[in-house]
């Protein structure tokens, strides 16, 4: 691909990174929501040195013990609540989640402050979410009114696919939320929401740019991807190290060898993540297995905000919160293991 094209697809594959993956730059207009009284919230650290990254650990009032989740947010450079647009999809999350009685923290991915880890040929995406996880459910697991025993992770879209290396990584995890996780790769769904943009006239997506998007997709998956193939030449700008990482881990495999509970939600008006496509893979992959759940939400999008008619990436534009529905699903499920 000439220098200048691969410019202008990575440009375009940034500036729709939004629609593909829920991310939007903050919108000034952020609504303002004063937090319950029902809990109490702190702030905290994890990691340490030039990863160390700032968070939030939401409590319930009262003696406990509680059950405890640690919230992973997609697949770009979020803050603690997800931030996307007006919108706070974790930080709902949490606060509901923490009303019904389930100690919650979310954290600032590490790229938040640090775009240029993308395109740093040695950063990879187990990097950008495992470490921090893992000490998150420590963390958790350390405080009093926490019971120890019953810490969970719940990841929404890349942070539901890399839920199952975190718990593989720390087997005091209790169990996984899965939301809106994707199963096909991340290529391939790339290739995928750009064709849903261009056939729907979307975001101005041609169908010239389905087709960088197509080679980019396919230098991903050559033999010949290292980790000093230029980001210029592949999805969202990221490193050939940062790609080779997603390309040999199977988020679904690994699920599958964990025996730990599952709660898998998917919202049925997603595009980015389908019933059709990315829920289909793990009902294959976990089929075998008696303590996983599934949930469809049919007015749901990738978010788990609700309306109707097809979903669009100007959705996000607007203020939603989380269907609580969502919510009263996971509190119920992590306080007794059910639906």
């Amino acid at each position: 691909m000439h220098d200048a094209q691969a410019d202008r697809v990575t440009q375009q594959f940034q500036d729709v990174h939004c629609a593909t993956f829920s991310y939007l730059l903050p919108f000034s207009n952020m609504r303002k929501v004063d937090s319950p009284d029902s809990f109490t919230e702190r702030d905290i650290t994890l990691g340490d040195g030039d990863r160390q990254v700032a968070g939030t650990l939401t409590v319930p009032r009262g003696a406990g013990p509680h059950p405890g989740v640690v919230l992973l947010s997609g697949g770009a450079p979020f803050d603690r609540d997800e931030t996307s647009g007006p919108n706070k999809p974790l930080r709902d999350l949490a606060w509901g989640l923490a009303e019904q009685g389930v100690a919650v923290v979310r954290f600032d991915k590490v790229t938040y402050n640090r775009l240029e880890l993308y395109q740093r040929p040695d950063f990879t995406p187990t990097q950008e979410y495992v470490p921090h996880a893992v000490a998150a459910v420590r963390l958790l697991r350390s405080e009093e009114t926490v019971d120890p025993a019953r810490v969970f992770v719940a990841g929404h879209s890349m942070g539901g696919k890399f839920a199952p290396r975190v718990a593989a990584t720390e087997p005091a995890v209790a169990g996984l939320v899965l939301l809106a996780a994707d199963a096909e790769p991340m290529q391939r769904a790339a290739v995928r929401v750009f064709r849903y943009f261009a056939e729907k006239g979307l975001l101005g997506i041609t169908e010239d740019a389905v087709a960088a998007v197509e080679r980019q997709a396919a230098a991903v998956e050559s033999p010949n991807l290292s980790p000093s193939t230029p980001p210029a030449e592949l999805p969202f700008g990221y490193s050939g190290g940062y790609w080779l990482d997603l390309r040999e881990y199977d988020q679904v495999s690994t699920a599958a060898a964990l025996d730990r509970p599952m709660l898998v939600l998917q919202g049925e008006r997603d595009y980015q993540v389908t019933v059709d496509t990315d829920l289909a893979l793990w009902r294959k992959g976990l089929a075998h297995r008696d303590n996983v759940t599934f949930r469809v939400y049919p007015a749901d999008d990738h978010c788990f905000y609700p309306g109707e008619g097809p979903s669009t990436p100007a959705d996000y534009e607007s203020p939603h919160q989380v269907d609580p529905a969502v919510i009263a699903d996971i509190a119920h499920w992590l306080r007794s293991g059910e639906l």
